[in-house]
């Protein structure tokens, strides 16, 4: 018996805010390297997550959801990741809510390429309390876009995701891998570190200040197995610095252990963290300031 040609092949994850392409991406491979929260926009950079089965390596990348409020030079960056990665894969993850389609995914469907498989991805099957909506729901969502196939998931319990592995491995090209079967992702620890903390900002902090900070590592060393990490917290005006810090630090301590203990579990080593606050107004506007910090 002849065994299958083995398949190799870049997956767009695609998506309005806060659909849960992130969490996608994490289960998918089966491990935390994309961040999440419940706050949109919380990806802002072209993530590539990947993994090797006996018979196919699939190289994921999530990406930022496309933004159409506040144009500003971040959200034009982010967008740009978006189409660019759209021109760049084999195969497109649509990532919509179960029983949720709004004027936002409406947008993003005119993004999606004719030339290669779609797959719509209907997450968060989980919280449907009326399972017999489901259906209709597919019938409704298959007159929009010739999709190559529709796929019920629940990325936050995992179900559907063997099902989903197998479609997208059926549309990939023949080709042998292009990373080690053990290589999780192609971004550097320095660039996972400041996601965490990142994460971190999100989850701790009010609605808004989230998005006037970014993270940036000034220093990374490695001190036989501990890693050394100086970190700076990038806030756009003095008044979100003390916000950031918390009274009597309290908010940056709580921010800086948290962090430290997910790259412990993620580098499986010990981590020393530093981090401090920095005002830089107007660096979210600022296409010089942005590509300093790493974005495209």
């Amino acid at each position: 018996m002849d065994t299958p040609e083995f398949r190799t092949g870049y997956i767009a994850i695609v998506g309005r805010p806060n659909v849960g392409k992130s969490t996608l991406l994490n289960h998918l491979i089966g491990q935390k390297i994309s961040i999440t929260s419940r706050k949109a926009q919380t990806t802002r950079h072209r993530i590539t997550g990947i993994h090797t089965t006996p018979e196919s390596q699939f190289i994921f990348v999530d990406t930022p959801g496309f933004q159409l409020q506040h144009q500003n030079a971040l959200n034009r960056s982010m967008n740009r990741t978006v189409t660019q990665v759209l021109n760049d894969v084999d195969v497109v993850l649509f990532v919509i809510e179960a029983l949720r389609f709004s004027d936002k995914d409406k947008q993003v469907i005119k993004l999606l390429p004719q030339n290669r498989p779609v797959l719509l991805i209907i997450n968060k099957v989980d919280t449907i309390e009326e399972k017999n909506m489901l259906l209709p729901f597919i019938e409704k969502m298959a007159e929009l876009f010739p999709f190559t196939a529709i796929i019920p998931v629940s990325a936050q319990q995992s179900t559907g995701l063997p099902d989903l592995l197998k479609e997208i491995s059926s549309h990939l090209p023949v080709a042998q891998p292009l990373f080690g079967e053990d290589e999780i992702t192609d971004r550097s620890e320095r660039f996972l570190v400041a996601e965490i903390i990142r994460e971190k900002l999100f989850r701790s902090l009010g609605e808004e200040i989230p998005y006037s900070t970014t993270v940036e590592i000034e220093k990374f060393e490695m001190d036989g197995k501990l890693r050394r990490i100086h970190a700076a917290i990038i806030v756009d005006k003095a008044g979100q610095k003390a916000i950031v810090i918390g009274k009597g630090g309290e908010k940056l301590k709580g921010i800086a252990t948290q962090a430290r203990l997910d790259m412990e579990k993620l580098f499986d080593g010990k981590v020393y963290l530093e981090i401090w606050v920095k005002v830089k107004g107007g660096w979210a506007d600022d296409e010089r300031a942005l590509k300093s910090l790493g974005y495209e």
